[in-house]
């Protein structure tokens, strides 16, 4: 019965069965071929979307929604430019700093890629940089926007795992940046090597000035990460805040929003989340399914069959495979299909499940800027007008140092827990 959950799960994604009617399709089979009674299905469907934590999910999405196109980010960016635009390259630095900081804000890679892109790439272009490369570049920072917190995918991942959703995001921002230090220097090494110009500098009272208008944005992530960490509210208490926050920021304070902008935005952000909690609840079933065949410990029995308990080359092949997911699954479906096929492998080998909550974030986040399924290079296309294949290929570099932190951030667990464990002890992780 695991062949058939599994092999019609595959069959109806060849077809073109969206991903969560595929997922629950594949559960409903099983439920029939297993005789069981149907009045389990929505009782199932419903109990995946119970979780108070989930409240966090449509809040984030359109919190983020309405900073990347409240007049926010373009802020954030001057501020950024003209700080860091003085040196040899610096656009394509300012590029990645950027996309850090509205990681910070925004939660969501596709959302970071606009933003950057929107505000950027008609300047670098303007200066001379390669559009094909600044339209990669953008794009693989794109993918820091669902590491560094706060990110939708973590609030799915510490649902499913039953983790802690602060502690997640705590052990985000070490991997988070190190991926953005990653794209600055291959960044760096480019602009010199094809002799990209410095972007001008900026008076100490024009940097004052831009700050002080991005000062309002870059409170953002202080008061949403602070008020989780201090107590004040919960991860999806923080959201409704970060929500309110950014209203007062767009509506009154820049002006930039009216309300047939936030109604779109509103619209927009119901459909988004939707889609989520359809593909958690229909992913219930079809966990559901796994559990009662023994899949995921079947799953732990081969892959310790195939390498014995060497725990490296089992962490390298779960790697391996969820790589392989980001390019061909949207990131939330990859998580929430992954996840608990997964967690009887790394819990029976002793990983932490925040250690391995920031590694499958960060796999499925770099499957966002590689092919076929690269959310972030479809929307740096749309911004640029340039075929998708005409970004793939300067991307691939990139991708490559992305996934060079993923292994170092694989093997050296202490990158990742090192902030979490300052604030809750080696005991509280």
């Amino acid at each position: 019965m695991g062949l058939v959950l599994a092999g019609s799960f595959i069959l109806f994604l060849i077809v073109g069965v969206p991903v969560g009617l595929a997922i629950g399709c594949s559960g409903l089979l099983v439920v029939i071929l297993s005789d069981f009674p149907l009045a389990m299905i929505p009782q199932t469907m419903f109990s995946g979307n119970e979780s108070f934590a989930l409240v966090a999910v449509p809040f984030f999405v359109l919190a983020g929604d309405i900073l990347a196109k409240g007049g926010i980010s373009e802020r954030i960016v001057a501020f950024a430019q003209a700080t860091l635009g003085r040196f040899r390259g610096g656009l394509s630095i300012v590029s990645t700093v950027a996309s850090m900081f509205i990681a910070a804000i925004s939660g969501s890679g596709a959302a970071t890629t606009a933003a950057v892109g929107s505000a950027l790439l008609p300047e670098l272009k303007e200066k001379g940089y390669d559009v094909d490369f600044s339209a990669a570049l953008i794009a693989a920072s794109g993918t820091i926007g669902v590491v560094i917190p706060p990110s939708v995918p973590m609030v799915l991942y510490a649902v499913i795992a039953g983790i802690s959703v602060a502690k997640l995001f705590m052990a985000g921002f070490v991997p988070g940046f190190l991926m953005g230090l990653g794209l600055i220097a291959y960044s760096i090494y480019v602009a010199r090597k094809r002799g990209y110009p410095a972007a001008g500098r900026s008076s100490g009272a024009e940097k004052w000035r831009l700050f002080l208008q991005a000062s309002w944005g870059l409170l953002t992530p202080v008061i949403i990460l602070g008020g989780i960490f201090s107590g004040y509210f919960t991860p999806s208490e923080a959201a409704a805040v970060a929500v309110d926050y950014s209203l007062i920021v767009a509506f009154f304070v820049y002006k930039s929003m009216d309300f047939r902008k936030f109604y779109r935005l509103v619209v927009g952000a119901g459909v988004t989340s939707s889609l989520i909690m359809f593909i958690i609840a229909t992913s219930k079933l079809f966990g559901w399914g796994l559990a009662f065949y023994e899949i995921p410990e079947a799953v732990a029995r081969v892959m310790l069959g195939l390498v014995g308990d060497n725990a490296s080359l089992i962490l390298l092949m779960i790697m391996v495979i969820i790589l392989l997911a980001g390019m061909f699954m949207e990131t939330a479906s990859a998580l929430i299909i992954l996840t608990p096929i997964f967690l009887p492998t790394v819990t029976q080998m002793g990983v932490n499940l925040v250690h391995f909550g920031v590694l499958i974030t960060i796999g499925l986040a770099i499957g966002m800027a590689t092919p076929p399924v690269a959310i972030d290079i479809y929307v740096a296309s749309a911004i640029t007008g340039l075929p998708i294949e005409k970004i793939s290929r300067p991307i691939i570099p990139m991708v490559l140092v992305l996934i060079a932190v993923l292994l170092l951030v694989t093997y050296v667990p202490s990158i990742i827990l090192s902030l979490p464990m300052l604030i809750w002890g080696p005991a509280g992780i």
